[in-house]
Order: C-alpha cells, then sequence, then structure tokens
C-alpha cells in the first residue's frame, strides 16, 4: 500500500469511450475465438470454483477499496459508471445481474485478440516498465510509451484496481474488462507486446498476504486475462520467467509473486520514525515467496544469461518509508540478495512499482557488484510529493509525477542505462553503467 490507498474516493469519472468499430469484431468471431482459451483455462483451473462461492463475510472489513484522486480525470465512485461494450470482449453476460458463474467470469476478462508476443530469438535493447494503472481514470501515459518504441513493455502490478468486496469477486472481473474497454489501453495493447504479474490491487485487496481469502478466484481471472494457462510444475501462484536472445546476449526476465506466499507483515512499532504502517519482522517462519517459488527461483538464477531483470512489484531495497517493501522481512531480503550470491548470477537489476513515485537505488553486494533497483510508479495515478526519508540506497530524486521506465541495452559497448520519463517522454533521472558493474564482465 501506498500513503493514499485508504483515501476515500469522490465523484465518479466520465464514461470511457469504445475503440473504433473498426477493431471490433463480430459477438459470433469473438466468441469462437475465445471458446478454446477459456477450455484451456477452464480444465485447469476447476479447483477454484470453491473461492468464488464463498459468502461475503469471508472478506474482512478491511476490503473496503478507497482511492485517492488522481491528477487526470475525476476519482471513481465506489460504484463503476456505465461504460460501452469493449472490443476485447463482445457478447459477455452484464455484471450485476445475478451471482456471476466461473465460466462466464473468465470469458469476460479473457481477450478476444491475444496479447503481442516476441520471439524468443529476439535480442532485445530497448525494454519498457510501469505500474499503477486505473481503468477508470485517461491514460495519456501510453502516447510517450509507443513514441519510444520499446520491444517489449512490463507491467508490474497493480494493472488494474479491482479490490474484491463480494463473494464472486465481480470487482476484479468488472476491472479487468473495463480496462480491455479503455481505448488508450487498447491501442497500446495491439501495438505492444506485454508481460504481466500483480500487485495488491489487481490481487484483490489492499496490502493483502497469502491469507487473502479470494486468492484462487484471483489466480484464475490473472491467468484468463494475461492468458497464462497454470502450468503442472507451478499450479499455484502467477510468478515467471522468460529469456530472449541468442548466446551472449541474452535477457532474462523473472516476475516474483510477492502475494501469493506472503507472510502477512507486522505493524509498525511507534519508535519508528518512517511514514507508513509497517515495520522490520525477523521471524524466521515469516516468509516472502513461499518454499516452492524460491526453489523455482534458485533454479531460474542458475541458468545462463548475461542481464536478468528481477521483477518484484514492491520494493526490494528502499529504506525510506514503512509501506509494504522486502525490508518488512528483513530475513527474506538477506536471503535474496544471498541466493544472487551464491548462484553467482550476475547482471541482476532489480524493477519494482506500487509506490506512485519513480526512483532509482543502488546497494553493493559480493566482489564490488551492484544492485540496481529502478521503481517506476505510477502510470495514471500520480500523487503529492513523498514522504521517504533519503537514505543511503537512494541515487536518484524522488520522482511522484507519472511515469514509465525504459532499460536501453547496448551490446557492442556492454552498457545499460536505466531511465525514468515523464508524460512527455523527457529524461526525469537516468542512471547509465556497465555490465561489469553488474559483475557481468566478458569472460
Amino acid at each position: 500500500m501506498t500513503e493514499r490507498d485508504d483515501q476515500q474516493p469522490a465523484s465518479s469519472p466520465p464514461p470511457i469511450a469504445s475503440p473504433n468499430a473498426s477493431g471490433a469484431r463480430s459477438a459470433g468471431l469473438s466468441l469462437a475465438l475465445l471458446a478454446v482459451p477459456v477450455a484451456m483455462i477452464l480444465a485447469g483451473l476447476a479447483l477454484v470454483l470453491p473461492s468464488l462461492v464463498r459468502t461475503a463475510s469471508d472478506v474482512p472489513p478491511s476490503a473496503a477499496h478507497k482511492m485517492p484522486g488522481p491528477v487526470h480525470g475525476k476519482p471513481p465512485s465506489t460504484t463503476s459508471p456505465a461504460v460501452a461494450p469493449s472490443v476485447a470482449a463482445p457478447a459477455t453476460p452484464r455484471i450485476g445481474e445475478g451471482p456471476l458463474p466461473l465460466a462466464d467470469a473468465l470469458r469476460i476478462v479473457t481477450p478476444a485478440t491475444p496479447w503481442r508476443k516476441i520471439g524468443a530469438d529476439t535480442t532485445l535493447t530497448r525494454i519498457g516498465l510501469g505500474s499503477c494503472l486505473h481503468q477508470n481514470y485517461p491514460q495519456p501515459i501510453w502516447t510517450p510509451i509507443l513514441a519510444a518504441k520499446p520491444q517489449l513493455f512490463l507491467m508490474m502490478g497493480d494493472n488494474v484496481y479491482g479490490d474484491i468486496r463480494s463473494a464472486d469477486a465481480r470487482e476484479l472481473v468488472e476491472a479487468y474488462r473495463r480496462q480491455l474497454a479503455h481505448p488508450e489501453f487498447h491501442s497500446a495493447r495491439d501495438a505492444l507486446p506485454m508481460l504481466g504479474v500483480w500487485d495488491d490491487h489487481d490481487y484483490g485487496l489492499n496490502d493483502a498476504s497469502a491469507a487473502f481469502p479470494q486468492r484462487a478466484a484471483a489466480t484464475a481471472l490473472f491467468r484468463a486475462y494475461w492468458q497464462q494457462p497454470p502450468a503442472p510444475a507451478m499450479p499455484d501462484g502467477v510468478y515467471s520467467s522468460r529469456i530472449f536472445g541468442a548466446e551472449d546476449k541474452r535477457v532474462q526476465i523473472i516476475m516474483l509473486d510477492t502475494r501469493s506466499f506472503r507472510s502477512a507483515f507486522a505493524p509498525k512499532p511507534d519508535d519508528l520514525a518512517l511514514f507508513g504502517k509497517f515495520g522490520p519482522d525477523p521471524a524466521p517462519a515469516k516468509t516472502m515467496l513461499g518454499d516452492v517459488q524460491w526453489a523455482w527461483l534458485e533454479a531460474e538464477l542458475r541458468k545462463p544469461a548475461n542481464l536478468r531483470l528481477v521483477v518484484s512489484s514492491i520494493q526490494v531495497l528502499s529504506e525510506g518509508h514503512a509501506f509494504e517493501r522486502w525490508g518488512n522481512l528483513p530475513r527474506e531480503r538477506d536471503r535474496l540478495i544471498g541466493l544472487i550470491e551464491k548462484t553467482k548470477a550476475k547482471g541482476v537489476v532489480l524493477l519494482s512499482g506500487d509506490r506512485h513515485l519513480g526512483a532509482i537505488y543502488n546497494r553493493p553486494i559480493a566482489a564490488g557488484q551492484l544492485l540496481i533497483e529502478i521503481t517506476s510508479s505510477s502510470l495514471n495515478r500520480s500523487y503529492g510529493p513523498a514522504k521517504d526519508v533519503p537514505t543511503t540506497e537512494l541515487v536518484s530524486d524522488l520522482h511522484h509525477v507519472e511515469n514509465f521506465g525504459l532499460i536501453d541495452i547496448d551490446w557492442s559497448a556492454r552498457r545499460l542505462s536505466l531511465s525514468l520519463r515523464g508524460m512527455g517522454g523527457d529524461v526525469l533521472d537516468q542512471l547509465s553503467l556497465s555490465f561489469a558493474d553488474l559483475g557481468a564482465a566478458k569472460e
């Protein structure tokens, strides 16, 4: 959670216009296209049905979603306004007419056209990243993102805001439906390959951990939306890894799930002079990733790669605040850094979101290797200046305006540039470093 996630929403935003009719498909054709992916997802997700029939009393009172007003547009009311039919999911059942069956929910959130993909042999030279994208607000940030021409865009969490209050998770279903209908997002999705992982508001509850009772429902909806059928070896959670590029130009993208298995954070003690609500908890039983994901991560870090982009929805290195961060479970953060050192994983860069600010951090680890983290947030929910305390790992200013990140790779010079860009595509902050800085000197 960020410092304003617990404020009360104001008035309702104007309805979002539907994309051009030329991009729409007929209802019959769209449903035909949906049949195969939905069938695959349903086959793998039969076990999630019990979670969708929980009573409303299973959701704690804190699940009520409260949101601040953004810079662009008006904030939403707790009841979503009418939206023109989505080109991505035509002829779907209306939400609000009795309980929403799982099959209908999955059909609503599954895009009618597949996400754009890039081949595993692609040499990546420019990658975009961002987080915190509200489906009810204008999304002009996609204009400079598309102008920057990244080959791939990483959605690092809070990709929709759909905090669940009902037994059938209809709020999250509606959030995904509205995002697919959003004209600016529709244009970006049509042009730009994306990979996604979630944070709390697309998991279904602010600050939620593994104890969230609607976890299985949220997992099913995430997989349907991102068209990621569950893998037999990883039946729970939404973590994933991809490697792009040929030998000597390999980029590994690891997307961690910091929700499905995470222990609850401890409340901030009175003597902790940081703005926020949580404090460090050194209890050895507490976990950030869970045993299965930890074992998977170790195996991934041992795979050959020149650069490794490790996505954590919440910040890893920051010490300047008391909101959600890996520092709330200091043993787990030490374990992550220790695992990078143990596996001799070189070229590691941490990517994070969540905070509604952009910043760059640095922490030296074994043998002088730098561990860099770039935080990019938010895409369309700007807050005021952060109240973070400046700490030694922070190596940039804190940027609270809407922003996105770019990673530029110069394979011939073996250099990497990390930049934060504003609404006009202007550089807010930038860090240039060599592969050798990241321990990835050419052998």
